[in-house]
């Protein structure tokens, strides 16, 4: 397994073509925008290699029998399952934002369920490669970019019929060597911290869209590829010499644009090509993994919680009754999402492929209350931290000579607390519901891993409504 040094030292050997404020970005691993990103992937090796977290972050490979890192490990019991729960919300919590490997995991495992169920249907050896692939992955131990999302074009028009054929990522050429892809894939998170991203359909096709249904693995620096980074609110407080107001200074998230223009993918790193009816499977599966995955928000929420309960004590307001009415209420929601990613987990099965899976119906229950929990709990925040969180004035003006004996006094709360401590605490609330955090904690809340009526779709069609019929007649005396 990687160290987190051994992590950053890979990622300066890529040569990525990344685009960021209309310029290329020579050297991402030092980029202030970028760097607390690739911290917070290079916390998820760090606590791989402490004990106390090693039955949590580490998992003895089913192919090589090794230890390694839990997040290229395919999930071989409920225990696993459960395991990787828990581990979301650790690592929410140690860094307070979207550590980014979870998608990677998430894509390794949907991949070997469904290879598993096209081969047994086509006669097909997707399996079998992807099998080589991830013994390359566990053996190096590798950080993934699951990429699912295509641009779409005109939502109203299935793929074959975009005015441009690019919005969904297609096979434009294929021959003995493999095939050659274009499109792009979007709102990719860490896919500037991956070695290697793993690309997927984005929804279920019809014959007529067979170009469109394919799933293969590339390095991320591939020939063709491009990255064009996404603005976050306050990303540029990252650029300056203070960074006391980015209020979470050492992690970060962030999300790409990521162009394959034509492509070369050699057959070995080929999964699914122009298997249209497994689109949808593969799709599904990913989805319920990657719903059950937000359970990070849970470990997120925790700081955030955290954050609330301090603040209110350096106001002097932790006593009063309706301060501690909405810290317990925040506590409840939090816990609720927490226990909903556990339900899924717990009530997981074994897949024909052998890989466990998480319950399809719970997983997508648990990832509306994602939608949902954390804008509350954040609204509950701002409402404990008060007005100061958004008028604070700069760390500029605290330095200042002519203005910072007047803030230092002004805005001092409990006399046993020191203003600057006050100040952290505020702006690590702004960067959890407003900064860059709020992008991983509240809008990837609402949209990451499908949108809420995505989940609400799969809640119509995995709830058995027919069997509460039957027990709400036969309760009443009615037959059919």
């Amino acid at each position: 397994m990687m160290t987190a040094q051994q992590y950053e030292e890979s990622l300066r050997k890529l040569n990525f073509v990344i685009y960021m404020f209309g310029e290329r970005v020579a050297n991402p691993v030092d980029n202030h925008i970028i760097r607390p990103s690739m911290n917070a992937v290079a916390k998820t090796y760090e606590l791989a290699h402490q004990p106390e977290h090693e039955d949590l972050m580490t998992a003895v490979s089913h192919l090589s029998g090794k230890r390694i890192n839990r997040f290229t490990h395919i999930h071989q019991s409920v225990s696993d399952l459960v395991k990787k729960t828990k581990m979301g919300r650790l690592l929410g919590a140690h860094t307070g934002c979207c550590f980014q490997r979870c998608v990677g995991m998430d894509a390794l495992n949907a991949l070997s369920i469904v290879t598993h169920d096209i081969d047994a249907k086509r006669g097909t050896k997707y399996n079998e490669r992807f099998l080589k692939y991830l013994a390359y992955v566990q053996e190096n131990d590798l950080t993934c970019d699951g990429a699912m999302t295509d641009p779409k074009g005109d939502r109203s028009l299935p793929p074959h019929k975009q005015q441009d054929p690019d919005m969904y990522m297609r096979v434009v050429k294929e021959d003995q060597e493999g095939i050659v892809v274009r499109g792009a894939k979007a709102h990719q998170t860490g896919a500037v911290n991956s070695h290697e991203v793993i690309v997927m359909p984005t929804i279920a096709m019809r014959q007529e869209d067979s170009d469109y249904a394919i799933s293969f693995a590339l390095p991320s620096d591939a020939e063709g590829i491009t990255y064009i980074m996404g603005r976050q609110s306050c990303d540029t407080r990252k650029l300056e010499q203070n960074l006391l107001d980015t209020g979470n200074p050492a992690f970060g998230g962030h999300e790409a644009l990521v162009i394959f223009d034509d492509v070369f993918v050699p057959w070995d790193r080929v999964f699914m090509c122009r298997e249209h009816e497994f689109a949808g499977p593969l799709v599904e599966k990913f989805a319920s993994y990657h719903r059950q995955s937000y359970a990070c928000k849970s470990g997120v929420g925790d700081v955030l919680i955290g954050a609330a309960q301090t603040v209110a004590e350096y106001n002097g307001a932790q006593k009063a009754s309706h301060i501690r009415d909405k810290i317990i209420e925040m506590n409840h929601l939090n816990e609720t999402l927490f226990c909903g990613s556990l339900s899924c987990a717990a009530e997981g099965h074994k897949e024909p492929s052998g890989t466990y899976c998480v319950n399809t119906l719970l997983a997508n229950v648990s990832k509306q209350n994602v939608t949902r929990f954390p804008y509350e709990i954040a609204r509950l925040a701002q409402d404990v931290a008060g007005g100061l969180m958004v008028t604070l004035p700069s760390a500029a003006d605290f330095q200042s000579p002519q203005t910072g004996q007047l803030l230092e006094k002004y805005y001092r709360g409990n006399s046993d607390v020191p203003t600057e401590s006050r100040r952290r605490i505020l702006r690590l609330i702004e960067n959890l519901t407003l900064g860059t955090a709020a992008v991983g904690y509240l809008t990837e809340s609402m949209h990451g891993a499908g949108s809420p009526q995505a989940q609400r779709i799969m809640i119509a069609r995995q709830v058995n409504m027919k069997l509460k019929q039957r027990l709400a007649k036969k309760l009443c005396g009615i037959e059919d």
